[in-house]
């Protein structure tokens, strides 16, 4: 057997989203870094071997998306795909190709695919030393060294043959007192589960299953226990098993046994199910999955275990390096052979069940990601260091990626450094935090305070600002096929960016279902962001009751008394207003989401819920609000967070339109870096074919005011990325920059969230 030695500064095991983003982050910061993939395509659950669409918070919270490196693979990925991708099942090879272009063409970055972990060497004091791997049909052994290892196995296998303290099942609910904590403590966990695809071919198609799959007669399997076959492309995440099988040692026998149901659950939807025979009549399986995907197996204890109850309550970590916002979603541990699969689905989504699972965003710490046993093994994935329950929210993988991000980025730093790990948790946090942000990462209570950033240090103008005067109502025949939707049966409340103008007076678009007048209560509240769903102890700043006359579509307008002045809302970068109940009403939608301005109702759980998709619901402001400002863009934060965070140009006012830094003296300019608009409103699985977001600016120029006039430094067109890097040949010397936008992906007008510059 041929046998290769090899020495990196960070060695990343595992090809997931974890192990993809960590291992390009630590070779753009700059760390000699490899890659080793036990399969022969990279993304994990999400490759087209199992299929599985990325997810993450922004299913949950408008604008919640993660960004950094998921964000520009996924942005690629859409701009690329011919296909739609928003249920699982769906993902093809561009993806996996999309994954391959990256990290074969990122510089410092070595990677084996079809390759196994199977030993590791170690020092006298625990650290790793090198790991060992076979290439699979290649007779080749490889010893790799290397400074740092991450972990990115999804079952922690470095970990385990490194001697790490690992959990595998539930703790009991005495130890951290988690709602979703059983009494007893116990070894289930979350089951596996392989996807499948139908294709529609035009005309009927007979199946009949092997003898040996699993017959299915019973449609309460199905209809009762939250499995609803409604797709007859088939891809349903509840085919999964799990107990009394081990979803590690046992993972071949649950390739097989799920292969069974598979089977059986087509021919139940063909042959034996009266609501499905029909419309899957012309369908024919395209594809089975033979990879498991997995869900939960060991959780490697590190410096820090996160708990369902800092979800809940949204801790506030020191070192937090990355963030969540899935709901705390626990399956059965048996899967198909349990009752049902997983609670929500059978009580639905406003169940209360539900509503004690809805959590975040929230921050996780590097400390989750730092291996308490060897002192050089960081973690990334869902073999984090993590409660059975809170894996319940931080295992999906647009919340792995940030985790890799995040300790690829350390990894690198701390080799940079020649610090050790635990020096660096403790001494290096804030710089890596720093990092993170300029690299596109979003953190929940970081801004930039980079001191290299010399925008921080400029003076802001621009060609226009755009206001915010309404959110007009979507078109007729879209409010006639939402009225049921748009009925205020529970209290809504609809988020309103202010500027310093004051408000005089808000409308809102209503219709009376009733044949009489009817009164409807109306407050203004004080929220701290755009995920504050709190109901009490929000500073009320207005309250009235509202008078609505009979008839559909009307605009209803509350004069504000007192007036609420500039004064009175300074450092409110949002207002909510909120109205209802009242089921006799309609408080109708906007035709489009305002940028950085969704709508919640009321869960009565104490809490407040994203309102569909993240919708505007129709509103305006008198006077319009200057809501969209130059300086947004040196706010040190990248998305509608605590304000808008962003400029916008004058909608209607012709392109080009500019945004122009400038400074007291010159300045060396080596790299501009503009982070443009992008709603982040939902995860891109919801998003067609060969999308670019129309916020995304396509084309702009840079030039620099030297000599007396302006020079141009760069032209970039046919861009889609949110963000850009630029780099100059060489730094030049200017006291003024400016940003020209020619044209957008689709946007009436320029927007950008951030610019930074650098000498170098």
């Amino acid at each position: 057997m041929k046998q290769l030695t090899e020495s990196y500064e960070v060695l990343v095991c595992g090809g997931g989203l974890a192990g993809v983003c960590a291992a390009i982050a630590a070779a753009r910061t700059g760390a000699s870094t490899c890659i080793v993939q036990d399969r022969p395509v990279f993304g994990g659950n999400s490759s087209s071997e199992i299929r599985v669409y990325t997810q993450g918070a922004a299913n949950y919270h408008a604008f919640a998306r993660e960004t950094g490196i998921i964000s520009e693979l996924l942005i690629e990925e859409r701009a690329l795909n011919h296909e739609s991708c928003h249920e699982c099942g769906r993902t093809n090879s561009v993806w996996d190709m999309v994954l391959y272009d990256k990290v074969a063409g990122t510089p410092q970055l070595v990677f084996y695919l079809n390759t196994s972990v199977y030993a590791v060497e170690q020092d006298d004091k625990g650290a790793i030393k090198a790991v060992k791997a076979r290439i699979a049909n290649g007779e080749t052994e490889l010893v790799l060294q290397a400074r740092t290892v991450i972990d990115c196995t999804g079952d922690g296998i470095v970990a385990h043959l490194a001697g790490c303290q690992w959990r595998m099942g539930s703790e009991a609910r005495e130890e951290f007192g988690e709602p979703h904590a059983p009494e007893a403590a116990g070894d289930d966990v979350m089951g596996s589960s392989i996807l499948f695809r139908a294709k529609d071919v035009g005309r009927p198609v007979p199946f009949k299953a092997p003898a040996w799959a699993f017959s299915y007669d019973d449609p309460d399997v199905f209809y009762k226990g939250g499995r609803i076959p409604y797709n007859p492309q088939g891809g349903y995440w509840w085919i999964e098993l799990g107990v009394p099988w081990n979803t590690i040692s046992d993972h071949e026998t649950l390739r097989h046994e799920l292969t069974r149901h598979v089977l059986g659950i087509w021919d139940f939807m063909k042959n034996k199910d009266p609501r499905m025979k029909k419309k899957t009549e012309n369908y024919a399986l395209d594809w089975i999955g033979q990879v498991p995907g997995k869900r939960e197996s060991r959780r490697i204890m590190g410096k820090y275990m996160l708990t369902e109850l800092d979800l809940l309550q949204q801790t506030v970590f020191a070192d937090e390096v990355a963030f969540g916002g899935w709901y705390v979603d626990l399956h059965r541990p048996g899967g198909l052979l349990a009752e049902y699969s997983e609670q929500a689905s059978v009580e639905g989504r406003q169940s209360e069940y539900m509503k004690k699972s809805y959590v975040g965003p929230y921050g996780i710490p590097l400390r989750c990601l730092l291996a308490k046993d060897v002192p050089n093994l960081m973690l990334a994935g869902r073999n984090i260091s993590v409660t059975h329950a809170a894996l319940g929210s931080t295992r999906v993988m647009g919340t792995t990626a940030l985790l890799g991000q995040a300790a690829g980025t350390a990894a690198a730093m701390a080799c940079r450094q020649g610090a050790e790990l635990s020096v660096f948790a403790e001494r290096g946090v804030d710089g890596l935090k720093q990092q993170l942000l300029r690299d596109g990462c979003f953190l929940l209570h970081t801004v930039n305070s980079d001191d290299a950033d010399l925008a921080r240090q400029a003076a802001v103008a621009s060609s226009s600002e755009g206001r915010l005067e309404q959110a007009g109502p979507a078109g007729d025949e879209e409010l006639a096929s939402g009225l049921q939707e748009d009925k205020l049966e529970q209290r809504r409340g609809q988020w309103i960016a202010t500027g310093p103008e004051g408000l005089e007076a808000v409308s809102v678009y209503v219709s009376n279902l009733t044949a009489e007048t009817q009164w409807l209560e109306a407050a203004l509240v004080v929220v701290e962001h755009i995920w504050d769903y709190r109901k009490e102890g929000m500073g009320e700043l207005a309250r009235t009751r509202l008078r609505v006359p009979p008839g559909e579509k009307q605009w209803l307008r509350w004069q504000v008394e007192p007036s609420l002045s500039g004064k009175s809302l300074q450092g409110c970068g949002y207002v909510r207003l909120e109205l209802g109940p009242h089921p006799g009403l309609a408080w109708h939608r906007a035709a489009d989401t305002a940028p950085g301005m969704p709508a919640a109702y009321d869960t009565g759980g104490g809490g407040m819920m994203r309102l569909g998709s993240g919708r505007t619901l129709a509103f305006a402001v008198e006077p319009a609000q200057h809501a969209y400002p130059a300086a947004g863009i040196v706010s040190g934060v990248t998305r509608p967070y605590r304000s808008l965070n962003m400029w916008r140009s004058e909608p209607g006012k012709e392109l080009p339109q500019w945004l122009e830094l400038s400074w007291a003296a010159a300045v060396p300019i080596g790299c501009v870096q503009i982070t443009f608009a992008n709603l982040m409103l939902r995860d891109y699985r919801f998003y067609p074919p060969f999308h670019r977001n129309p916020e995304c600016v396509s084309d702009f120029s840079l030039e620099a005011w030297a000599d007396g006039q302006w020079q141009p430094l760069a032209r970039v067109q046919d861009n889609y990325q949110t963000l850009c890097k630029v780099k100059l040949p060489a730094p030049v010397s200017a006291s003024k920059l400016r940003l020209v936008v020619h044209a957008t992906n689709g946007a009436d007008s320029a927007m950008v969230s951030e610019i930074r510059v650098y000498d170098s």
